[in-house]
């Protein structure tokens, strides 16, 4: 018999298949939502406060109403949702938040639901990319600098058309510039420079999302005693002039760029900072590698 998967909808646990909302859906209709990913290896949820601490400002940027205890609630559920789905290993948490059915671009009311999944990885731990990634970078629609620019929301059309050209052009993955030209990230992911042993990453007064990884990088990095800004506003002729390139995000870890066009990129920092990363986040003995593992 099929295993039955089960999601989280406001508390309460259905089988995935199940349909939850009708065509007044606010997320369906407007993109009226916010999203997080989230990293679990079985019930050790990684980073879960700082994720939640994003969702809950976003959500009053967007002037929902923060449910009472939200934060404890979520905690709950997600570890009955885990347990109830055996995911006991390498685990990925979307969690959803909308503002509920009513009005048209204005709502009528500020109220919201929620939603969680789950969805096995092949790794519980940050594992690096063996082959490095091939990018390019999209130009035809930029990403502009505002409010609701450091979250993560249903607004993703942007991103949808960056998916597409990157798969016609045979990239991995691809670059946003913002309204001015310069570097925000890529389609799911912080974008990082390694030259002449140091590292700078797009500010996020330049519209990139205020990755959890991107910020516990940094404070990787840091603890490495590398030097590293996270103020800069970087043009794409400085990717030629890089040592490395690296991508984050809050599921991979790390990935790093071998090449953009003719250019191909090293991945010492990266390696080094994955390993710290891990040993860090996981617990993993001092000075022992992933690739260890």
């Amino acid at each position: 018999m099929p295993k039955i998967v089960y999601l989280c909808f406001n508390g309460v646990l259905y089988p995935s298949e199940t349909s939850l909302w009708s065509k007044e859906n606010r997320a369906f209709r407007y993109g009226d939502s916010l999203f997080e990913t989230i990293h679990a290896n079985g019930t050790d949820i990684q980073f879960l406060d700082q994720h939640l601490s994003r969702l809950i400002k976003g959500m009053q940027t967007l002037e929902m109403l923060v449910p009472y205890e939200f934060k404890s609630t979520i905690f709950k559920d997600l570890n009955y949702l885990i347990q109830k789905n055996k995911a006991f290993s390498g685990t990925r948490i979307r969690l959803s938040v909308y503002r509920n059915d009513g009005g048209l671009y204005t709502p009528s009311n500020n109220t919201i639901s929620y939603l969680i999944e789950t969805y096995p990885l092949e790794n519980p731990y940050y594992q690096i990319n063996k082959k490095g990634l091939k990018i390019g970078i999209y130009d035809e629609i930029k990403k502009s600098p505002n409010i609701i620019s450091p979250f993560k929301t249903g607004n993703s059309l942007p991103f949808i058309l960056a998916g597409i050209h990157k798969t016609k052009m045979n990239w991995d993955d691809c670059l946003i510039l913002n309204d001015r030209g310069n570097l925000v990230e890529s389609i799911s992911s912080n974008l990082f420079l390694v030259k002449d042993n140091t590292l700078m990453t797009p500010s996020l007064e330049s519209g990139a999302v205020a990755g959890i990884m991107r910020e516990k990088v940094i404070e990787t990095a840091i603890e490495l005693k590398l030097t590293i800004y996270d103020d800069c506003v970087i043009k794409p002729r400085q990717l030629q002039e890089a040592d490395e390139l690296f991508l984050t995000n809050a599921i991979s870890g790390i990935r790093w760029i071998v090449a953009l066009e003719d250019r191909r990129y090293f991945n010492k920092t990266s390696k080094l900072l994955i390993d710290k990363l891990n040993q860090n986040t996981f617990e993993f003995p001092p000075n022992k590698s992933l690739n260890s593992y």
